[in-house]
């Protein structure tokens, strides 16, 4: 269905339309939802866990506050066999932000892996400069390293994944 996206099999990542449809999330087994929106309100229907990450789909917003907490929390969900749904409004920057920063640190991938990864199973996503900062800061402080820097373009400062194209990855998930 457009809108929602199975990124790993405890994991899925949408816009915010998708989280009012509960038959939707209950035929995807979803138990717990993250929303990752200052704008859209929970509708807390009794089915789902509620989390809110109230961040702005700004660059200056501070993202990177609720990696660890997020991350986190999906992780926990997952051992428990459940299923955690990330959205924001569009499913494109906040929401893909999460879902990448939590394959960082729970799958032990590299950001041009996570980014790479998400990008294959939802193709719309294009998280802000700011936030892509924030993962390569985040990426440094998980494994000492960068895989993704940011570079001057014609178009303004951006991340290298952007202009250098190609999507190798590998199917980390069976999915």
């Amino acid at each position: 269905m457009a809108g929602i996206a199975q990124i790993t099999p405890f994991l899925y990542l949408s816009k915010g339309s998708v989280a009012s449809n509960r038959q939707l999330l209950l035929s995807r087994g979803i138990t717990c939802i993250i929303n990752a929106t200052v704008e859209l309100p929970n509708l807390n229907f009794p089915d789902f866990e509620y989390v809110r990450v109230p961040v702005a789909d700004i660059p200056s917003a501070p993202i990177s506050l609720y990696f660890d907490s997020v991350a986190d929390k999906i992780q926990s969900v997952a051992r428990k066999n459940g299923i955690t749904l990330v959205h924001c409004a569009a499913g494109v920057s906040r929401s893909a932000t999460l879902c990448i920063a939590y394959l960082m640190k729970y799958q032990n991938v590299t950001l041009y892996e996570a980014y790479n990864w998400v990008k294959s199973r939802r193709p719309v996503i294009r998280p802000n400069v700011g936030f892509w900062r924030q993962l390569i800061d985040y990426e440094w402080e998980l494994y000492g390293r960068n895989s993704v820097k940011m570079v001057q373009t014609p178009y303004g400062t951006m991340p290298d994944v952007y202009v250098r194209g190609g999507n190798v990855f590998v199917p980390y998930w069976g999915i």
